[in-house]
């Protein structure tokens, strides 16, 4: 199929996301068993369950069109994911691994927050408002996530540094 209006690419972006939801879902329970800090561990437990909705939503959105939201395979959270992976093996055991953790976590928080803030804006261009407000909720979610991530973080790296 050739992308060759704002509603085909927006269904592409939508199948898109889809897949990346997916991806994360794996790749979660892994940080999770990865985490030291007791704060990290449920921000990353409870990102997981949100995301278990997002992929819900996403699913509601796509019933909405008319279409599957099933077909592609996101290859940029495939490469973030797959670096974020990477580093966990190279990186301790510890607060320095915590630390890794929040970076990787939140690199896949920005994709996702530049992801639904783009297929928002295409929602609300094609004057579908009920599912621009869908796109809305979970960017809020992704915006919340990685807020509190960076909360974690002023502890983490306070004590990832006094590691060294």
């Amino acid at each position: 199929m050739s992308v060759d209006s704002i509603e085909k690419l927006f269904v592409e972006e939508l199948k898109d996301l889809y897949s990346a939801e997916n991806q994360i879902t794996k790749a979660l329970p892994k940080m999770v068993r990865a985490a030291t800090s007791k704060d990290l561990k449920k921000a990353l437990e409870n990102h997981l369950r949100e995301t278990e909705g997002q992929i819900q939503r996403l699913e509601k959105i796509c019933g909405i069109l008319g279409t599957s939201p099933r077909g592609k395979s996101c290859e940029g959270m495939k490469g973030v994911l797959s670096e974020g992976s990477s580093m966990l093996h190279e990186v301790a055991d510890g607060d320095v691994r915590d630390a890794a953790l929040i970076s990787a976590a939140q690199r896949v928080e920005h994709y996702e927050m530049a992801a639904y803030g783009t297929v928002r804006t295409y929602a609300e261009l094609l004057g579908r408002p009920e599912v621009a407000q869908l796109l809305e909720e979970t960017l809020n979610e992704e915006k919340a996530a990685d807020q509190k991530l960076t909360s974690i973080s002023q502890k983490v790296n306070v004590k990832a540094n006094q590691v060294a």
